[in-house]
């Protein structure tokens, strides 16, 4: 059984695109751990700030599923909503 000569040039054509794929990743994946340490130091990201965030998103995702759950144009009430 011949080897045919069109074999290495396909496995090099194929290895390249994964080759760099992989150097990419390397290179990026190198600053992430810097990125990180960039976004915990930035404002906004102590506890107070994190809890009323999550305290809003609370208030949204109530809004929301209100929303969904009746026929009324919810968007048309008064900004202190009442149930």
């Amino acid at each position: 059984m011949a080897l045919d000569p069109r074999w290495p040039v396909a496995l090099v054509r194929g290895a390249v695109p994964v080759a760099l794929g992989l150097l990419l990743w390397v290179a990026i994946a190198g600053g992430e751990q810097d990125r990180q340490q960039t976004l915990k130091a930035q404002p906004g990201v102590d506890a107070a700030s994190l809890s009323q965030r999550r305290r809003h998103n609370e208030l949204i995702m109530e809004a929301l599923r209100e929303a969904a759950e009746t026929d009324d144009n919810v968007a048309q009430r008064r900004v202190p909503w009442r149930k």
